[in-house]
């Protein structure tokens, strides 16, 4: 298969897969309380074929990029008081159907988490000081090493093992190393400066060993896919706050990065980007639980507020609710877009560098499929 129609087929999957089944959590639920849906669509755009049943019109579109639900009633001006409709429910109600998309995203990245582990191994880290991947933007890769690399030494330090590499690298954030290495057989140096990672406390240049899997029975196999949720949403919460409290800007990706991740995930192989997806699944649900105005996390901020004061949202409140969520999101669209662009920027320098033998910094976002942290 080209690469081409397979990086395409993997990202409208991915897409597709993650916000379908976000927005089937909300039709479950609305179906559950009796709300009428009244249309549940897969993709957007023009519908290309369709079908209604019990009052629900399933269409499937000519954009397959996820979908969305249209209940009876979603909007306050729109509501007639009709027990089937949304607004005319009580707002405990309407918090659990907006609780189910992240939910349902969740839930997708256990099962996939767990198939990963179930089907291909437990990842395990060599006990070897072999680089087995390297992290976008990071020092490592701004010095030219790269996977396979077999590290020899670090300021003159032999190194065995992979613990011992990793200790040396801890040590010396902010303070430039020589690296010693073998590929290919032939010996070669690099220099690079750790940098300090705040989450982490310790320095970092953004390689990652060589991964081997190791078969597991059913139960650590569910443990780990409960584990991979938690500690990815961990991750994340804890490198957002450092990133605020330190004034330091968000590394987020938007389309074009997640785009250039699934592409390369695709192409690194099945067990990859199945992860990749669950990763994916994990921030799109984690995003919506963020009190952001239009979001599921906005919505269920003043669906709690209505019920705990027992006052009933206006349009003019929602209205200005929902302009000031529409210039949130556009804003961080515009600033993750910001951020692909550089990146992509930055490997294309780092391309170029590579054919004249030069050390140009490269920045292309790499998926990060196993658990181990970058040293």
């Amino acid at each position: 298969m080209p690469a081409w129609l397979l990086s395409t087929l993997a990202v409208l999957l991915t897409f597709g897969l993650v916000i379908f089944l976000h927005e089937l959590g909300h039709f479950i639920v609305c179906k559950w309380l009796g709300i009428r849906v009244i249309r549940f669509a897969f993709g957007f755009g023009p519908e290309v074929f369709g079908v209604t049943s019990h009052g629900t019109r399933f269409s499937a579109c000519a954009v397959p990029l996820g979908g969305y639900v249209k209940p009876a009633g979603e909007s306050i001006e729109d509501c007639t008081g009709h027990p089937d409709e949304y607004f005319s429910r009580s707002p405990w109600q309407r918090l659990a159907i907006v609780a189910a998309g992240p939910v349902m995203n969740y839930f997708l990245a256990f099962l996939l988490f767990f198939a990963v582990v179930a089907f291909h191994g437990m990842p395990e880290a060599s006990t070897e000081p072999i680089v087995g991947e390297i992290a976008a933007g990071l020092p490592a890769q701004k010095a030219g090493l790269k996977d396979g690399d077999v590290i020899l030494a670090v300021d003159a330090v032999e190194v065995k093992t992979w613990a011992e590499l990793a200790a040396l690298i801890h040590r010396s954030a902010d303070k430039k190393v020589i690296i010693e290495y073998r590929r290919e057989g032939k010996p070669a140096k690099a220099e690079t400066t750790p940098q300090f990672d705040a989450a982490l406390g310790r320095g970092l240049i953004g390689i990652k060993p060589k991964m081997v899997f190791v078969r597991v029975g059913f139960l650590r196999s569910v443990q780990e896919g409960l584990f991979q949720c938690w500690f990815w949403t961990e991750y994340t919460v804890q490198t957002l706050y450092q990133k605020i409290r330190r004034r330091e800007r968000p590394d987020l990706a938007g389309p074009v990065g997640i785009v250039q991740m699934v592409s390369k995930a695709a192409r690194s192989g099945l067990e990859e980007l199945v992860f990749l997806i669950a990763l994916i699944s994990v921030a799109i649900g984690f995003f919506n639980l963020l009190p952001i105005p239009l979001l599921d996390g906005g919505h269920a901020v003043l669906y709690l507020w209505e019920g705990l004061s027992r006052r009933k949202l206006t349009m003019k409140t929602m209205a200005v609710v929902n302009s000031i969520g529409l210039a949130l999101l556009v804003s961080i669209l515009i600033f993750a877009t910001y951020n692909d662009v550089l990146r992509l920027r930055e490997s294309r320098k780092a391309g170029k560098g590579a054919a004249e033998g030069t050390q140009t910094p490269p920045g292309d976002p790499a998926p990060a499929p196993v658990q181990p942290q970058a040293k």
